[in-house]
Formats: C-alpha cells, structure tokens, sequence
C-alpha cells in the first residue's frame, strides 16, 4: 500500500493547489468530483430563475459535489450527485417534456428526480447547510428546470413540445446544445450546474466557492459510519466502500480499488469482507485518488489507456523521465548548425550536470520520488504494471546518467537537432516504425523505463532492432533514416558504456567494425559529391547498400569501392584537391586495418553505425566538400 500512502501525503503537502483555476486539471477537495458541465443555469438567492447559457467546451470541467456512491457510479442505476447533474435528476418536469430516464429506473421514471431533491434536502436541512445550496433547493422545489431551459432556447423542441431525440443534420438552424455535447449524446443528457448570484457575494459560481466545498465535506464526515482499521493511517476510521474513478481522464471508468464479491467473485474464497483485503479510509482514498489523478493531469505521459506518471511528494518539481534530452532540458542546441554540434559533446555535459545540479538545490537528497505506470485491460479495471519509490538523489542521478550515457546526435527534423538523449517513445518508434501496435509500444516504454528509473542494461533485443532498421535506410524517408541512425547510435553506445565512445570522430579507433563504417562514409562522399557536380539527385551506391554492407562487409565493400572508378575520375578533372583528401582519408582507415579483419566478411555489430555517423559529420565539419558556382555544374 506504500503507493497510495504516497500519494496521500502528495496530497498534504499540495494543498494549496486544490481547485486551482490555472491547472488543466485541479487538486479536488475532499468528496467532489469533476464533470463536464453543457448547461449553466443563475438563479438568485430567494431561487428564482434568472437565465441559462451553454457552457462553452473551454470552460466545462466542473468542480461538484460528490457522495461516495455517486463518484464511483456506473450500470443501470446509477446514483445521483447532490447539487449539479443531468437532467433527469435536477427537472422535476422532465418528464412532461419527453425526456427519458436511465433504464434501470425505466419502472419508477420519477425515481432519480425523488432521489436528487431528498439528497439536497438533507444537506440543506443539516447544520453544515449552505445559503447558496439552500437557494438551489428552493429553485429545484418549483418543479419548472426544463420548462426555463425550453423557453430561454437552451433545449431544443419538435413541433408537439417534445425534446428532439434525433440529432439534426449539420447546417443552420441546429442548436447549439448538440456543439457541446458528445457525438453520441442527446439534449435529455445534458448535465447542469449552477450560479447564485448573491448581493455582496463575491463568487457566484458554485465550483469554485470555497465555503461550498468545506459545507459539503464537513457534511459527507458526519455521515459516515463503517468504522474499520485503514490500512494506511494505522487508525480506527470511517472506511471506503466505493473508490474513485476517473483517473486516468474525465471518461475514465476504470478503478484501481473496487470489490462487487455479491456479483463478481472477486475476492470470494480468500476473504469474507472486502474490508479484510484492503482498508482504506474515506480521506485516504479521496485525497490519494484525487492526487493521482492531478498529477497525470499536470506532468503525466498518457498513451491510449497507459498514464505514467514522476513526481517528488513534495511537490518540487523533477524531470520527467519520459522526455528526451531536447524537450527536459532545454539545452540550447536545438536549431543549431548541425556541422558543429558534434563537437559539443562534452559542453552538453556540462550543461546537463548543471541543470542537475539545480534540481539539486530544490529536491532535498532524501526525498521521496516517486513512478507510477497505470494500464487497464478492461474498461472498469486498472492496474499499476510498474512502480517505483526512490531518493531524490537517486532519482536525480539515475536521469542524469541515462541521458549522458545515451547521448549522441540526434537529427529529429530540420527545426530539431540536438545532442542527447532520445525519448522512449521514440526509442519505441526506432525500433519498431511509426506504425507499431499499441500494445507493443507501452511494453517498450514501460522496459525503457526501467533502465533509466533503475540503471538496469537496455534490452539487446531492442538495440538490435534500432540497428537492423536504421542499417536498411532504403525501407523508409530520409528525415526518419536519420532520426533511427542517431538513436541506434545511441542506444548501441549506451549498451556498451565501457567502451567510452565519443560523439566526435575517434581517429585512433582501431576496431574492424568502426573502421568499416568510416570507410562507407567516406564512399558514400565520393559518390554524393560527384553527383552533385553533374546536377544529379539520387542515393548512391553506398547508400543503397548499407543493409548488405552491414551483413557482409568485405565482399559489399569490394562492389561499392568498383562503383566510385568513374566519380573518381569525374572528380579528378574537376575537383582533384577534393578527391585527394578523400583518398587520403581512405588510406588512413586502410591502414589501421589488421589484414585478416579487413578480408574477414562476418557480418557488422552496431558499432559500424558509430563508426559511420561520425565520420560523415566530421567531414561535414571539416567543410572539405567545395561548392560549386552554377555555371559549373552540367546540365
């Protein structure tokens, strides 16, 4: 139980956050919940009826009082919420007007209506009452909700005075009810919230009076009574029966505490009670929940039904873990000029432990920090398929490892190129393509994050597979080929950290398998700038071999070396100072070359990227290529 007793203390110390305006999602009191509101109705404090508006989509998410039940409801029979709801609960007169109720309650129509004013009422009528909930009650009792609603144009009527119940086609002339709707909803469903304007009142809107939220919570405390031991507090206190939904997302159905033993099963045979499989109290469970979900909110990673979530419990803030080099630490190389951003590598470093090092400063090194990774199978079940507890310091050093170790150039479009780390999502996309299942994708992403979370050894299966795809550049587009080299480099470098590989070009390097890289780049030069001269636009004969080249090296490189005879001799009529460094840069990498490596034509590891990457920005940097004027290239 250490994760929600985490999250129950996030809570604590975040307090000052809870319903925060600012946030996309806000810190919720103590027995609330948040809705999408459609319609907005301001009445007076003696409830009487002022006027209704749509509620824009922007400004929809609600704050609302909720019972435990009523946070938690689903099936046929869903219970009502005390103060805002839909239709069939706040009209009395809904029915006069058509309007269908829920099926479970298909025999006893006025039932959700009886069971809305009766909640109200007892809230009102209890010494924890509001003035403004009170006026609520008052407007309700009239019984003419729909009534006001149809006469200001807020509900749209057929010609016999009945809610539509079919969506009318696009165009002029349909109400604006069904632009803030969802695509499968009628105006019937439409939920409501309230506005009383009070004079001297200084907050007329209900979700978010603050003295609304404090009368409702000390209300809902005096009405519970299933007194148990809560697992997380150690204390005798009122327990939860149904936990919180809506997690993940405003739709979200799935729990990740919930028992139905009376339909289900699901704890049948080890225990008696749910309470004896898990003991949470009414406040634990609410504030923990209610953390949860306001943290994914504000700096969590949702995916499809996936949501990770990083946060410190004091609330500092702490990198996400999640993001690549770019994006985390706004180092200040993306848009530079890619010809020199290899030779920056050890000015990123710098800057990244600086960065760290003003983590640092805030996160004291004790602190817990905490990772959650939630996923559901189901729509009503949600499990937590990773978490982690660590020290800030830790946690600090195991971030600022992963992208100083699995840092390389990274060329993510025009706009983005940087030294760094990539994102595991990207990682995912490398190794996989851009159109990789789903499911496969999170499992990626969740075995990533346990190399950068806990400092275990990346997967070889999945540096294998970056390499594979960014050796085959014929299989996709250029930006994406150079996107997949960058993160096979670096994962393959990250694999292999004891082999302390630069970002720069290592001369002295005298592995078969880097060598062999640098000499593809080279070759690929040769033929690429010839090319350019006779104003040719087209991949070159190392290019189109690389995928060959990678499994059988010796035999590949005798074709491409037969391949640069007639460019070599393009180049020497035209460009001889060119083509004479490029052969001495050849001869250079010939001759680090034991004999028998050279013949050997075993296939390549990984490294033979590294190998080429760096050599070709090397010879960018190094400006050797010498533009031609225009009149000079053939025609």
């Amino acid at each position: 139980m250490s994760w929600i007793e985490e999250l129950y203390r996030t809570y604590g110390n975040n307090s000052s956050h809870i319903g925060d305006p600012n946030d996309k999602m806000p810190l919720l009191p103590m027995f609330h919940t948040i809705q999408n509101a459609h319609i907005e109705i301001t009445i007076d404090n003696n409830g009487n009826f002022l006027r209704a508006k749509i509620v824009d989509k922007s400004d929809s998410p609600t704050i609302i009082p909720a019972t435990e039940e009523s946070a938690g409801r689903t099936g046929s029979r869903p219970i009502n919420h005390p103060l805002c709801d839909k239709l069939q609960y706040v009209a009395g007169d809904y029915q006069i007007f058509g309007g269908e109720v829920t099926s479970g309650y298909a025999k006893e129509p006025q039932k959700p209506h009886e069971m809305y004013l009766k909640s109200l009422r007892d809230w009102c009528s209890s010494p924890y009452s509001n003035p403004k909930a009170l006026a609520v009650y008052d407007y309700i009792k009239k019984g003419h909700v729909m009534a006001d609603l149809i006469k200001s144009t807020i509900l749209p009527i057929d010609n016999e005075g009945k809610l539509l119940k079919m969506r009318p086609p696009r165009g002029k002339g349909t109400s604006e009810i069904f632009r803030v709707l969802p695509a499968s909803s009628l105006p019937e469903d439409a939920f409501v919230r309230w506005i009383v304007e009070i004079p001297g009142d200084l907050q007329p809107k209900l979700w978010r009076d603050h003295s609304m939220w404090q009368s409702w919570e000390n209300y809902c405390i005096t009405q519970e009574s299933n007194n148990g031991l809560c697992y997380v507090t150690g204390e005798k206190r009122s327990l939860a029966i149904n936990h919180p939904k809506r997690i993940r997302h405003s739709a979200d159905g799935a729990k990740l505490i919930s028992s139905n033993d009376n339909e289900g099963y699901t704890f049948r045979g080890r225990f008696i009670t749910a309470n004896e499989a898990c003991g949470l109290s009414l406040e634990v469970t609410q504030k923990a929940h209610n953390a949860l979900r306001w943290l994914i909110a504000r700096q969590g990673w949702r995916r499809e039904e996936q949501a990770i979530v990083a946060w410190a419990v004091s609330g500092k803030g702490i990198p996400d873990p999640l993001k690549d080099t770019a994006s985390l630490f706004s180092t200040g190389v993306e848009n530079s000029n890619k010809d020199d951003l290899g030779y920056t590598a050890q000015g990123i470093s710098l800057q990244l432990n600086k960065l760290i090092a003003g983590y640092s400063v805030k996160l004291n090194s004790m602190e817990d920090v905490c990772i959650i990774v939630l996923d559901s199978a189901v729509p009503g079940r949600m499990a937590i398929s990773y978490y982690r507890e660590l020290t800030g310091s830790d946690y600090l050093e195991r971030i600022l490892e992963w992208h100083r170790d699995c840092s390389w150039l990274q060329e993510f479009s025009k706009d983005k190129i940087f030294i760094g780390a990539p994102s595991p999502r990207d990682v995912a996309e490398a190794a996989y393509g851009s159109r990789l299942d789903k499911k496969l994708e999170k499992a990626t992403i969740e075995r990533l994050l346990s190399c950068i979370i806990e400092g275990v050894p990346i997967y070889r299966d999945l540096v294998e597979s970056c390499v594979r795809r960014a050796s085959n550049r014929n299989a996709v587009k250029e930006w994406e080929w150079n996107k997949n080299l960058g993160i096979a480099c670096a994962l393959f470098k990250y694999q292999n950290k004891e082999r302390r590989y630069t970002v720069a070009l290592e001369t002295e390097r005298n592995t078969r398998d880097y060598l062999y890289g640098r000499l593809l780049a080279i070759a690929e030069r040769i033929e690429e700038y010839a090319l350019y001269l006779a104003g040719e636009n087209r991949e070159t004969t190392a290019a189109r071999l690389m995928q060959r080249f990678a499994q059988r090296p010796y035999s590949t490189w005798q074709i491409i070396e037969t391949s640069l005879i007639p460019y070599k001799g393009r180049l020497r009529a035209r460009r001889p100072g060119f083509l004479h460094n490029m052969e001495s840069e050849l001869d250079d990498v010939f001759n680090v070359f034991a004999k028998e490596e050279f013949s050997s034509d075993r296939s390549l590891s990984g490294e033979f990227l590294l190998g080429y990457h760096c050599q070709r920005a090397n010879l960018r940097h190094e400006s050797i290529q010498e533009k031609p004027n225009k009149d000079e290239i053939e025609k």
